[in-house]
């Protein structure tokens, strides 16, 4: 038996809001929505256009007050070709929550303090 990644699921209080943010950010698109038929949810999965994997927002119509992350450490990792270009375009967002030179990765953070780490392409190495 395989298993293989299918998406990852964040909540989001605004959806609008974090799809603007992902596709401003990180280049992701819509790819596919479903919707509740009572409106109750809306759930959209954005791509990267080279890979299977999904980036799953969920939005809940009776909620209201923020997610509450407690301590976890959640994140979602992306592998970029232009290390310094990502890293001035998130400078300049205003989202670069963290930098660790040493491992050549930083952190981006969004609407509900979810946390992204880019790190530097192993391609061609």
């Amino acid at each position: 038996m395989k298993f293989h990644f299918l998406h990852e699921n964040f909540n989001v209080l605004d959806l609008e809001k974090s799809i603007k943010f992902y596709e401003e950010a990180l280049g992701l698109k819509v790819e596919r929505e479903k919707f509740a038929e009572d409106g109750s949810y809306k759930i959209v999965y954005l791509g990267d256009g080279i890979t299977n994997f999904q980036l799953e927002l969920t939005w809940l119509a009776d909620r209201t007050e923020k997610y509450d992350l407690g301590d976890e450490e959640f994140h979602l990792a992306f592998e970029v070709d232009d290390y310094e270009g990502a890293f001035k375009k998130h400078t300049e967002m205003g989202c670069v929550v963290f930098v660790n030179d040493k491992m050549g990765i930083y952190f981006i953070t969004k609407i509900l303090c979810r946390i992204l780490g880019v790190t530097k392409s192993s391609v061609g190495e």
